[in-house]
């Protein structure tokens, strides 16, 4: 079988082009190396919805960023991810910063950005936050921007491709791949792939995607960001915070979750590991600090997980999408910060590159943009839950107590168009592990419920794909091995 188009990389930017693609007469195939989506730079991503004055304006990424921004609304009506326009704050603490958010405003206006405001009045600042630093001097006030669950919304736009027909394949990391003839031939470690296009969206390792078929025309450098997580409801904020930016970055953020957490960072840290997700002692401090400058009040004795993500930052800090020098290769790489609002608008463009290699893009008369809203426990009446338990058991069968998740909400994440096979899968479809106790309670459940549908013993259930199981044997049956071997 020969594909009208391959898609390498499974994070948002990838499932996006997908469900974008999705609604076209097209074969088309998504690899991904990991054993779930989401997995690499999404999963540390901060979740926010940019109103796009940030970006200099002579970067690719600006426009972009301002069209994913006026996107989101139809996307999150379409697909039900959660997704909320809470606006955010560009924080002054210095009269002399007043300039670069009138100057930021003035430039976001004429670019079309709406609602962007200037506000000096202290009291209405800190009517509209009052966690805010009490020696705020101005803000620069974006109503569009935004908050959304980075993974929530790309398992939303990945089953929503796939019940629009697109395949998706895990565990599939791409070895070579050789071009001839107009088709593309692409080789993981377990399968061989044909296509005449392929769109190249693999994050952090996008350069030597792009090397394997002899464009060598950029580099990725992975940029690390460290967070610290804080309890539900330990901290309430109306808005998203900004330290005032500098030339070179945005700076560290204090901002809500849409699971009524609050969270700080991240930093900047250019590393050379793309597999270097640690935490280190100087950085957390280094987001505190930043972080207390604008909160004075964060709740420190109440965080509950310090992690980090990375970014992969191309050499020329600007997004690369191109329609490449090989014909029907197409490079979507570099996509950092604000990739996450970009990404309908990304999509778009792909479209645009497919029309111009004379791609037939003919609309399915079955296309169906909507994706139904995954039933939640916490969003049932006592009456609805009533019946619901009634019909099924598992629905009152809590799985998670830190989050209150039953046993049903982790078998439908399952059993989903593109479902859970490890316990992170399930951690970020539906929460289980993410609350006080992060998984203390709830994992060997979690374990004990993958092992049961997905039909594979206990050893075989993993954190998060090859290499990362939780168990080896029963320990009754280790202890007579050794017993047997003499190492009693």
């Amino acid at each position: 079988m020969i594909y009208d188009v391959i898609i390498i990389g499974g994070g948002v930017i990838g499932c996006c082009i997908a469900r974008t693609l999705s609604k076209y007469d097209l074969k088309i195939c998504l690899l991904e190396k990991e054993a779930e989506l989401a997995s690499g730079t999404t999963k540390g991503n901060s979740g926010v919805v940019h109103a796009g004055y940030a970006a200099p304006r002579e970067y690719i990424k600006r426009n972009l960023c301002i069209r994913g921004n006026k996107l989101y609304t139809q996307a999150a009506e379409e697909l039900n991810f959660p997704f909320q326009r809470i606006g955010s704050f560009v924080v002054a603490l210095e009269d002399s910063q007043i300039k670069v958010l009138e100057e930021q405003r003035r430039q976001g206006i004429q670019d079309g950005i709406p609602g962007l405001e200037v506000i000096l009045d202290k009291e209405k600042i800190k009517y509209m936050e009052p966690n805010i630093n009490d020696e705020v001097v101005g803000v620069l006030h974006a109503p569009t921007a935004g908050i959304v669950s980075p993974y929530e919304m790309t398992f939303a736009l990945a089953d929503n491709a796939a019940t629009n027909g697109v395949k998706f394949l895990l565990n599939q990391k791409v070895r070579r791949i050789k071009h001839q003839d107009y088709t593309f031939t692409i080789k993981t470690k377990t399968q061989e792939f044909k296509s005449r296009n392929v769109i190249n969206a693999a994050g952090l390792y996008a350069a030597r995607i792009s090397k394997l078929v002899g464009l060598d025309y950029f580099e990725i450098m992975p940029r690390r960001g460290e967070y610290i997580l804080f309890d539900r409801n330990a901290l309430h904020l109306n808005k998203i915070l900004f330290p005032t930016p500098t030339k070179v970055s945005k700076g560290i953020l204090v901002c809500p979750t849409l699971h009524e957490n609050t969270f700080v960072g991240p930093n900047a840290q250019n590393i050379t590991d793309k597999k270097d997700i640690s935490t280190t002692e100087a950085g957390l401090k280094e987001i505190l600090e930043a972080g207390r400058k604008l909160v004075p009040n964060l709740p420190v004795r109440s965080s509950i997980r310090n992690f980090a993500g990375l970014r992969a930052v191309p050499d020329t800090y600007d997004f690369i999408i191109d329609n490449t020098d090989i014909y029907g290769f197409i490079n979507i790489a570099g996509i950092l910060s604000p990739g996450l609002t970009s990404c309908f608008a990304i999509a778009e463009k792909v479209v645009e590159f497919l029309e111009l290699l004379g791609v037939e893009l003919k609309i399915k008369e079955d296309y169906n943009p909507r994706r139904l809203k995954p039933e939640r426990f916490k969003d049932f009446s006592k009456e609805e839950l009533d019946q619901k338990i009634k019909e099924d058991p598992s629905w009152g069968r809590i799985i998670c107590r830190c989050e209150t998740i039953p046993e049903k909400e982790i078998i439908n994440a399952i059993h989903a168009p593109v479902g859970a096979t490890t316990v992170d899968g399930i951690k970020f479809r539906c929460r289980p592990g993410m609350g006080r106790c992060q998984g203390g309670f709830c994992r060997p459940r979690v374990i004990e419920i993958l092992s049961r549908e997905l039909n594979i013993p206990y050893e075989e259930v993993t954190k998060r794909g090859e290499d990362t199981n939780f168990l080896i044997a029963k320990t009754k049956d280790l202890t007579l091995k050794e017993i047997e071997g003499g190492t009693e």
